[in-house]
């Protein structure tokens, strides 16, 4: 029997192994963001990761930005993969400020005028009808001339491509060393837990919820990078 997936302490033993091995350009895509957010950051502010997971990326942004004194901040609603992130973060061979943080994206940003805050895979868990919600939070919260990177798996127009992306996708995951049957299970136990959407639903999304600016910089089949600037009002200028 398949169970619905969950970031439990047996997928945190896991995950950096599977998350590697299942996401395309995955290094890649950890430098971009790190650019992304220097480019962003501004000084005296913090960097947040929502769904920092095991802090891959936090300890990717530690090693670009901690000559700046950046704040981190990882939130996740996983204890076991916030005690790797942990794990991670104390073996860092220079001080930086971190603060992890269990928290569930469903309830807000708990963190006052960040720069830059990064969502990876984590905005597709949420369910479609609390988006906007989180999006419309995320956008007050952060700081004029700040962004916020959004990567998602997504879904196209057309139900042809739909198959032949995933049918590539799938493709990618043998050449990682998954097994069909691992793969099937993969799908199984994401069904109705991960929801991704459309790429202009994605954008739209952000555009309406207060992001002047919305681009897509990452396009690889099935899989999408979204970058959302958020402009200074005429009260901050």
């Amino acid at each position: 029997m398949v169970h619905d997936f969950q970031f439990d302490q047996s997928v945190a033993g896991v995950f950096d192994d599977m998350v590697a091995r299942s996401v395309p350009f995955y290094e890649e895509l950890q430098r971009m963001t790190v650019e992304l957010a220097g480019r962003f950051f501004q000084e005296g502010t913090s960097v947040v990761d929502l769904g920092c997971a095991t802090g891959t990326t936090l300890a990717a942004l530690a090693d670009g930005l901690h000559e700046r004194d950046p704040e981190l901040i990882g939130l996740d609603n996983s204890e076991a993969m916030l005690a790797k992130a942990r794990e991670r973060l104390e073996r860092l061979p220079y001080p930086i400020r971190t603060q992890l943080l269990c928290h569930d994206v469903n309830e807000g940003l708990p963190v006052e005028k960040p720069s830059v805050v990064i969502m990876n895979w984590t905005l597709q868990f949420v369910r479609p009808l609390h988006r906007d919600v989180v999006i419309q939070n995320l956008y007050h919260r952060l700081q004029p001339r700040g962004c916020l990177i959004l990567m998602e798996k997504v879904l196209s127009e057309a139900s042809l491509l739909n198959r032949l992306y995933i049918d590539l996708y799938y493709q990618f995951k043998q050449r990682s060393g998954y097994s069909e049957s691992e793969i099937a299970g993969k799908r199984e136990s994401l069904e109705n837990v991960l929801i991704p959407y459309r790429v202009e639903e994605n954008t739209t999304l952000l555009s309406r919820n207060g992001f002047e600016i919305v681009d897509v910089f990452f396009r690889w089949y099935n899989w999408a990078g979204f970058l959302a600037i958020k402009l200074p009002s005429e009260r901050d200028c």
